[in-house]
């Protein structure tokens, strides 16, 4: 009897699938545009066809310079239908950066939103490389024009594509993705968001960060509507989810304290389940977000890992819970997606530290979601390793009952006086004060204490708070060494994905004026 035959995993396989078993149903919708899963899948492979035409060959990098289209939701398919490695790039990256990755990725192509065509032209003057250029007014009929074509994968552990990442502390790191782990990611997003065919999923979070969470691929295998939104806004954000039914989207807590604090927000009519990630919601957010109805999952990753490798699993006890209680609870970040290993949290020594919920060390990762390394960095993909565990680099505490918690990025522990501040802590603390909107806080050098905590803050459309009354209520809330030495008032500066930038924090409390009044 001959052996069974197995197909190597990959998150393309979803999109063949939903065009046999949901062929009629709608896909995509993109403003104007709609079309069915028969047609996504059709129009996938002519997307690897008009690769093809013009010189791509397997192994070959396609960057994507555009915002959430269905252009760059085809590419998350029609690029690896063309054996290429798919390399999104951020929109809202300055012309030196898009020049950076794309000689440092070797992309042979590049698919542009006009919008973003002049930026890419900026970036391509200083460079030494001439990759072929489609724009996304020639792509349509590009597409239309070129034959199905398909490569197959021989390989699941093979490159599916290369995420870069902030470079808030250097050079982008390009972190390499593969077929096998965005397969189980995506499977993994799907389970836990429970997407069905009755979901439809709005596209918040930009498909340029960690190719969305895998969430390209985990709508499409959940036979779900994928609802396309060029531009994020508090307005088109209540239109969808009022008008269109939008069920799901992912967002970090930054867009989520813009959408609770619009003027039109109230409760919607059908159940609404969002995944926030990038940094620890406020608690008080939460409860906000309660309020209205929507159902908030806390997730937790990194660009290394595929996105959200950890999910705040709700347990059916919580619900008679106070709501404060449960805010705090559903604020941590929680336990290994199905997909990945459970979570380690370890000292300085590599050793576990015990489930207390206090003695902290940090988090490390590891399973089928975790990168195949650096592209061409070997020495940093060897330095984020530690006995075959991914480093994050963060700190936590793992909880009695198995949930780690987030207490800082290790580079943002503020040390004063010897003793460390989780600046989380700090932030969360100003958060609930009725009139802050949201606050950053970064240590500031200062001659006795050797750091003090200084805050950012933005208040809410109408509120005032003086300095003095936040540090007073911020000492009334923990121990009073924790509280800012100062407080500004002031936008704060966040990432693409809506990530607070601290390292421009930091950077700006080194200005005059901006540093502790003792300093």
């Amino acid at each position: 009897m001959g052996a069974m035959a197995f197909r190597e995993l990959t998150p393309v396989t979803f999109l063949e699938r939903a065009a046999a078993v949901f062929g009629d149903r709608p896909a995509v919708v993109d403003g104007e545009l709609q079309y069915s899963y028969r047609a996504f899948w059709e129009r996938a492979q002519r997307m690897a066809g008009m690769l093809a035409a013009n010189g791509v060959r397997p192994g070959d990098r396609v960057a994507v310079l555009a915002p959430n289209t269905h252009v760059l939701l085809e590419a998350h398919y029609g690029v690896p239908l063309a054996g290429a490695v798919l390399v999104a790039l951020n929109t809202r990256l300055a012309a030196a950066e898009v020049s950076y990755i794309v000689a440092h990725s070797g992309a042979r192509l590049i698919i542009v939103d006009s919008e973003y065509r002049p930026l890419l032209e900026q970036a391509l003057e200083s460079t030494d490389t001439e990759p072929a250029v489609i724009d996304s007014g020639e792509y349509e009929a590009a597409v239309d024009a070129a034959p199905p074509h398909r490569v197959a994968v021989t390989d699941e552990r093979s490159l599916l594509s290369i995420n870069y990442t902030s470079g808030t502390t250097g050079r982008p790191k390009g972190v390499m993705y593969h077929h096998r782990g965005a397969y189980l990611q995506a499977m993994a997003m799907a389970y836990h968001a429970k997407l069905d065919t009755s979901s439809r999923y709005l596209w918040t979070l930009p498909m340029f960060h960690t190719n969305g969470w895998c969430f390209p691929w985990a709508v499409t295998a959940a036979g779900g509507v994928h609802h396309c939104l060029r531009a994020i806004s508090a307005e088109a954000m209540w239109q969808a989810i009022r008008h269109d039914g939008v069920t799901h989207f992912c967002a970090a807590p930054t867009v989520l304290t813009m959408l609770a604090n619009d003027d039109a927000a109230t409760a919607p009519e059908q159940p609404v389940r969002v995944f926030t990630g990038g940094a620890p919601p406020w608690p008080a957010l939460l409860e906000r977000m309660a309020e209205l109805g929507i159902d908030i999952r806390h997730l937790y990753g990194l660009t290394e890992t595929f996105g959200p490798a950890v999910v705040c699993e709700w347990q059916p006890e919580w619900d008679s819970l106070p709501a404060g209680q449960r805010a705090r609870i559903t604020a941590r970040q929680g336990i290994g997606n199905i997909a990945a290993e459970p979570v380690r949290v370890v000292d300085s020594t590599g050793k576990d530290v015990p489930a207390d919920g206090s003695t902290s060390g940090e988090l490390l990762l590891r399973g089928n979601n975790v990168m195949l390394g650096y592209y061409r960095d070997e020495e940093a993909t060897a330095a984020a390793t530690f006995e075959g565990w991914f480093r994050t680099g963060d700190l936590g505490v793992r909880h009695p009952d198995g949930y780690v918690e987030l207490r800082d990025r290790i580079k943002d522990v503020i040390i004063s006086g010897g003793e460390n501040i989780a600046s989380v802590e700090v932030e969360n603390a100003l958060t609930e004060h009725p009139a802050v909107l949201e606050a950053g806080v970064v240590g500031a050098r200062h001659p006795k204490w050797g750091e003090v905590p200084v805050a950012f803050v933005a208040l809410r459309s109408g509120a005032t708070a003086g300095e003095r009354e936040l540090i007073d209520f911020v000492r009334g809330r923990i121990a009073p060494f924790k509280a800012p030495h100062r407080v500004h008032f002031d936008e704060l500066p966040k990432t693409s994905t809506g990530k607070l930038q601290k390292n421009v924090l930091r950077e700006r409390v080194e200005e005059p004026g901006y540093g502790p009044p003792e300093a």
